[in-house]
């Protein structure tokens, strides 16, 4: 029986090692989409700044970032620069994601 219970350990240690690697996996794929929510929304926001789109980059910005299931934290727009962070929880973690589009300087 001592072989029954090395190999419901080794069973044991390769669940857990599971369940932790795909958590780790969903943060990596949440970080990513809030970065993707992030440049979006500073894209619109920048795209309403230059005149591309009607509105008030701000408010485009938060539209666009509400569509990704974010929120803005800041929105910052400097002539046809815009600078926005955004965020979301991940469970019961908040996490954020900053992002900055306009012309090159």
């Amino acid at each position: 029986m001592p072989g029954a219970a090395l190999v419901v350990g080794a069973v044991g240690c390769a669940a857990a090692l599971a369940v932790a690697l795909a958590g780790a996996s969903a943060a990596a794929v949440f970080g990513q989409r809030l970065a993707g929510a992030a440049d979006a929304a500073a894209l619109a926001a920048a795209d309403t700044a230059s005149g591309l789109v009607p509105g008030v980059p701000c408010e485009r910005a938060a539209e666009v970032a509400a569509t990704a299931g974010a929120t803005v934290e800041t929105c910052e727009v400097t002539g046809l620069i815009a600078t926005v962070s955004v965020s979301a929880n991940f469970g019961a973690f908040p996490a954020t994601a900053r992002a900055r589009a306009g012309p090159p300087t």
